[in-house]
C-alpha cells in the first residue's frame, strides 16, 4: 500500500467479486476513495503508536474496508481484528487534511461485524452482560449495593490476593469500578431547577444511565451552574440511556431504538438547548440526525433534535458569566476526552469556562490528542492496550505536577483515576468533571473529592 498522497490511486481497488459487506448501510465508497493515504492520522493513532503496524492505523483500516467492499477479502479475520482493536477516539478525524470522515466508515463497519462475524462464546457473554447492565439506571443501582459492599471489603489482604489473580478482563472490570456512594446512587434531581435571575435560556438536562448513578454530583453540580447562569433546567424523569455505549460498539439496533426513544421524550419539551455533559452522550445524540437518515418517519424529527443538542462547555461559554466566581488557586489540567475534542470539536470552550474562574491555572500536558484508552467499553474488552494507553497519559499528567485534573466524560476519569493510583504512589490529585468546578467556585464551596 502507499504511504504517500502520490499513491493514492493505487488504493482505490477494481471490483473483483461481491461486496463483503451486507445491503443494509456499508460503508460509503466516496467515504472510503477521500482517503489518500498521507499519513497524518499516524502520530494521533492510539494503536499505531502503541503497536506501528499500519493495519492498526486509520489509513491501513480504511485499506482493509476497501478491500472488503471490493470483495478481496472476508469480514472476519483481519478486518474483525483491526476494526476491533479501533478505540473509536477519532483523532485522525482532527488530524486529517483531507477531511476524511473515519467516524461514519467506523459507524457503518462496526454494526456490520455484529452482524456477520460470530463472536467466540466467552467474548460474547461478556458483552451481553456489560450491555444488559449499563444502559439500565434501575439495574446500575441495584448493583450499586453490592458495589458498596466490595468496596469496603477490597481493602482486607485476603480480597486483595482474590482480585490479583483475576484474569484480563474482570481483573480491568474490578479496577475500574466507580466510587460506589449509595447517597447519591439513589439520590434524584428535582424535574425542574429555576434560573437565579431573570432566566436567559431555557434548556432540558440528559442525566444518563452511569452518570446518574455512580457520578450524580455532576448532574447536581451541572444543574446548579445552568441555573446561576441564567437558565430554567428541565430535567425529565422518565428519560433513558441514548444509546451512546451500544452505537459505539456497532450494536445498531438497540442504539437506534434508543435514539428514536431520547428523541420521542426530549422533542415533547419547549427547550431551546438539550444538554449533555457526557462526551459519549453528547457526540452520538449530535449524530442522530445521520444515524436516523434513512428512516422517513425520524430523519427530520432526529436531525431537528441534533440541532439542539450541545454540551454544557459549549452552553456555559456562549453565556456571559453571570454568577460571581470565588478564586481557585490551583493547577489545574483539563485532559480532552476524545468525544467532546475530536468528535465533537469542543476544545476551546471547557478551557473558556474554566479561565472564568479567578486565580486558575490551566495546564496543558504532553500528547493531548491520544486517547487515554477509557473509549466507551474498550478499557474492558481491550485492557491491555487500554492500560498501556493510560498508564502513559497518567505519566503525562503527572509530569505536569496538577492539584487537580478535570475532564468531561466519566470513563475518562475512571481511567486516568485508575491509572494515577498506582500501588506504593503517592495519592492521585482531585479528578472531577469541569463543572464541578466552576460550581465550586460559584459556591464559594471546598473542592469536591
Amino acid at each position: 500500500m502507499s504511504t504517500t498522497s502520490g499513491g493514492a490511486a493505487e488504493s482505490k481497488l477494481p471490483q473483483t467479486g461481491p461486496s463483503a459487506f451486507d445491503p443494509h448501510r456499508p460503508p460509503e465508497r466516496e467515504l472510503l476513495s477521500d482517503c489518500v493515504h498521507c499519513g497524518f492520522c499516524l502520530p494521533t493513532c492510539p494503536t499505531y503508536q502503541l503497536w506501528g503496524e499500519e493495519m492498526d492505523s486509520p489509513r491501513g483500516r480504511i485499506y482493509l474496508m476497501d478491500m472488503a467492499a471490493n470483495g478481496e477479502i472476508g469480514l472476519d479475520g483481519a478486518l474483525h481484528e483491526h476494526i476491533d482493536a479501533c478505540l473509536g477516539c477519532m483523532a485522525c478525524v482532527t488530524a486529517c487534511p483531507s477531511g476524511v470522515q473515519y467516524n461514519r466508515l467506523l459507524e457503518s463497519v462496526r454494526p456490520q461485524l455484529e452482524r456477520n462475524v460470530p463472536r467466540t462464546r466467552g467474548d460474547r457473554l461478556f458483552r451481553e452482560a456489560i450491555f444488559a447492565l449499563f444502559p439500565y439506571r434501575r439495574r446500575l443501582r441495584a448493583a450499586a449495593l453490592p458495589g458498596a459492599l466490595y468496596q469496603r471489603l477490597r481493602t482486607l489482604g485476603p480480597v486483595r490476593k482474590l482480585t490479583a489473580k483475576l484474569p484480563g478482563r474482570l481483573a480491568a472490570m474490578e479496577s475500574l469500578l466507580p466510587p460506589v456512594r449509595l447517597r447519591d446512587a439513589f439520590a434524584r434531581l428535582p424535574e425542574e431547577v429555576s434560573a437565579r435571575g431573570p432566566a436567559r435560556r431555557r434548556v432540558a438536562l440528559l442525566t444518563g444511565c452511569v452518570q446518574d448513578v455512580f457520578f450524580h454530583p455532576v448532574n447536581a453540580a451541572t444543574a446548579r451552574v445552568l441555573a446561576a447562569e441564567g437558565c430554567d433546567v428541565l430535567i425529565p424523569r422518565d428519560q433513558q440511556c441514548c444509546g451512546a455505549l451500544e452505537l459505539h460498539a456497532g450494536r445498531e439496533p438497540s442504539a437506534l431504538a434508543r435514539a428514536r426513544k431520547t428523541i420521542e421524550r426530549f422533542e415533547r419539551l419547549d427547550v431551546d438547548t438539550v444538554v449533555a455533559n457526557v462526551a459519549g452522550c453528547g457526540s452520538s445524540m449530535k449524530e442522530y440526525g445521520q444515524l436516523l437518515s434513512d428512516d422517513p418517519e425520524w430523519a427530520a424529527r432526529a436531525t431537528a433534535f441534533s440541532a439542539k443538542v450541545k454540551d454544557v462547555n459549549e452552553v456555559l461559554a456562549d453565556l456571559e458569566p453571570r454568577a460571581p466566581r470565588h478564586p481557585i488557586r490551583a493547577r489545574v489540567v483539563y485532559h480532552d476526552a476524545c468525544h467532546l475534542g475530536h468528535a465533537q470539536g469542543v476544545r476551546a470552550q471547557p478551557r473558556a469556562v474554566l479561565r472564568t474562574i479567578p486565580d486558575l491555572e490551566l495546564v496543558e500536558v504532553a500528547e493531548p490528542e491520544l486517547c487515554c484508552g477509557s473509549a466507551g467499553i474498550y478499557n474492558l474488552v481491550q485492557p491491555d492496550a487500554a492500560a498501556d494507553l493510560g498508564v502513559r497519559k497518567a505519566a503525562n499528567i503527572s509530569a505536569a505536577n496538577p492539584d487537580m485534573v478535570v475532564t468531561a466524560n466519566p470513563g475518562c476519569l475512571l481511567q486516568i483515576r485508575r491509572h494515577m493510583t498506582a500501588e506504593g504512589a503517592p495519592p492521585p490529585p482531585p479528578l472531577m468533571h469541569p463543572v464541578q468546578l466552576l460550581d465550586a467556585s460559584i459556591r464559594g464551596v471546598p473542592i469536591p473529592r
